[in-house]
């Protein structure tokens, strides 16, 4: 899964907040394209030929580590380079990626489906999507769709976002493409 770009530009040179100017490549959600569907605030995951892989940065100049998958080529700005490296049942920082994996494939299917997840439960990210108890893997192409279509615009956006308690919104092109917006781009926190 490469990394999915901002519905807004950034100003990367003073506060890092959005801008009211769409992102080039992302013009076909202001034209009504796509569907919207909630971004829930978790950790990415992949499985692949059944098997359990967490997302990973490599840093500019490191080097990466073994079984390392490239999600896209390293950013030319940054040098980050995203990808995706296998999980361990014995490193302990995994506990929780093979417990929401191993839950999700023994008790409802025992089919493993390639595609990418969003780990989310009591001990991801301090748990801001409320799981009160287990971990889960949440199939990012099977989340479904905000009813009614959210705004598509950057002052609709603000308005639409205050007193929700979310992360923000991916949208899905047919074809594939994602375009993202969170909360906090617009200067809120996520309770606000």
């Amino acid at each position: 899964m490469k990394k999915i770009i901002s519905l807004f530009e950034r100003n990367w040179e003073t506060d890092n907040k959005i801008r009211n100017e769409v992102t080039k490549g992302a013009e076909w959600v202001v034209a009504g394209e796509g569907i919207a569907t909630r971004k829930y605030d978790g950790t990415a995951c992949l499985i692949k030929d059944g098997k359990l892989f967490k997302r990973y940065d490599v840093k500019k100049g490191r080097k990466q580590p073994d079984g390392f998958i490239p999600a896209q080529d390293p950013d030319p700005t940054t040098g980050h380079w995203p990808g995706w490296v296998p999980c361990d049942r014995n490193n302990p920082s995994d506990k929780y990626h093979w417990e929401a994996f191993d839950s999700l494939f023994t008790q409802i299917t025992s089919e493993k489906t390639d595609g990418t997840y969003e780990l989310l439960g009591p001990k991801v990210q301090g748990n801001p999507e409320h799981f009160p108890y287990a971990h889960v893997l949440l199939k990012h192409n099977k989340i479904p769709a905000i009813e009614p279509d959210p705004p598509r615009d950057f002052d609709g956006l603000k308005e639409y976002f205050k007193g929700k308690d979310i992360e923000g919104i991916v949208w899905h092109h047919p074809d594939g493409r994602m375009v993202k917006i969170k909360k906090r781009d617009f200067g809120m926190n996520r309770i606000d």
